[in-house]
């Protein structure tokens, strides 16, 4: 066996950025407008008509964020023709954003706060990198989430509309506020502005911090609309790609990280400590100890109820793993990112086509030929290996 690259090096890093944008540089690029959503392992398209909004966005992301960080020339064009698909088919006459679209007609009419978050934050990788019309957007999408989405008396965004911006339902949901709590970072970066600086810390407290104390140490997926844990909700879809049952270590890891990227801007002697536990807490119940990597799913009883192994799981943990390695220089962090770094790439990178699996059986096996349905994009593949550079080039620049 070959041996395994360095994964700590700087360039290992970026050289495996673009393996993976290579990937949908070459497969994705729709010249009638935006991009294909919907890839085989071998970069061919099973669903050229259909477009979700989450996929909208995160080719944005992935583009602006490469020309962010020294990548090709030709990420720009590509970020900026992503952003115009994105607003001339997404955007409706209300202002909100259309869940998906079926050859240019919408076909899921949803107005969903997960999608809305993912605009804000396309939007502002889009202002970030100078396109024209990024900020007007980022603000308009803004002023639609603070107006329809965001409740203040429970420092929280409601999850859905039935069409639009109409019929709102009573489902409350972390997963949003999380992308939404990314997003507000993302917009804080883009501009110095500190309301969004605020409420990325409001959501980080209240559901890293209070939310996760009603629910012993872990952060639940769903919550009545008086945002009481809902336990039943969804139960017999633990592998849901939205709405999972149960306690999702990748979502744990994730509010993990957001809190010590909090604790750099704003220090709080309470966020370190409680991103550690989080992390702890997941790695504990969520790893596979036989077979390597971690699970999607546990159960409030701490067992796995879906052992199937997701590709953004292992780039989140991997993440918050350097981040606290770097941090506090805790050996165990440091083993933990090398573990999952050796099982991904033994098990979830494409090493012929490029890009990464994206569910594997929990022995490792592929479940299909998918390499990208809608959703995926590898954002979070290619915002893991980011997030682990800037740590990496930040304390190279300290020393």
């Amino acid at each position: 066996m070959a041996p395994y690259p360095d994964f700590e090096d700087v360039s290992f890093l970026r050289q495996h950025i673009e393996h993976t944008l290579s990937f949908y540089r070459r497969y994705a690029v729709d010249p009638d407008g935006g991009f294909f959503h919907t890839f085989n392992d071998d970069g061919r398209i099973f669903d050229g008509g259909f477009r979700h909004l989450v996929s909208s966005c995160r080719f944005v992301f992935n583009f602006a964020s490469s020309v962010l960080n020294g990548g090709p020339a030709v990420d720009l064009e590509l970020a900026r023709h992503g952003l115009s698909f994105l607003v001339s088919a997404h955007r409706r006459q209300d202002g909100s954003y259309a869940w998906a679209l079926r050859d240019g007609q919408i076909e899921d009419p949803r107005g969903m706060a997960y999608g809305h978050a993912f605009v804000l934050l396309a939007a502002a990788k889009a202002q970030a990198v100078g396109i024209e019309g990024a900020a007007k957007l980022r603000e308009q999408v803004w002023s639609v989430l603070e107006s329809a989405f965001w409740e203040p008396e429970k420092n929280a965004y409601c999850d859905e509309y039935t069409e639009g911006l109409t019929g709102k339902s009573d489902y409350r949901g972390q997963n949003a506020n999380m992308h939404m709590c990314e997003s507000a970072f993302a917009a804080w970066e883009a501009t110095g502005d500190e309301r969004f600086l605020d409420r990325a810390e409001a959501l980080v407290r209240r559901f890293a911090l209070h939310l996760a104390d009603l629910c012993n140490g872990l952060v639940w997926e769903h919550y009545h609309e008086d945002w009481i844990p809902d336990y039943a909700y969804n139960r017999e879809f633990p592998d849901d790609l939205f709405r999972p049952w149960g306690f999702q270590p990748g979502h744990q890891v994730t509010w993990a990280r957001m809190l010590l990227q909090l604790d750099e801007i704003r220090p709080n002697p309470t966020y370190r400590p409680q991103a550690e536990a989080l992390y702890r807490r997941a790695l504990g119940q969520g790893r596979d100890a036989r077979y390597g990597g971690v699970y999607y799913g546990i159960a409030p009883d701490g067992k796995p109820c879906s052992v199937n192994k997701y590709y953004w799981v292992q780039s989140e943990t991997i993440a918050t793993a350097w981040r606290l390695y770097k941090l506090t220089e805790d050996q165990s962090y440091h083993n933990d990112y090398v573990a999952l770094w050796r099982y991904v790439w033994d098990h979830f990178v494409d090493h012929e086509h490029g890009a990464w699996y994206r569910i594997l059986t929990r022995e490792g096996e592929k479940i299909d030929n998918q390499k990208s349905p809608p959703g995926k994009t590898d954002y979070h593949t290619l915002g893991m290996c980011w997030d682990v550079l800037s740590v990496m080039t930040r304390d190279s620049a300290g020393k």
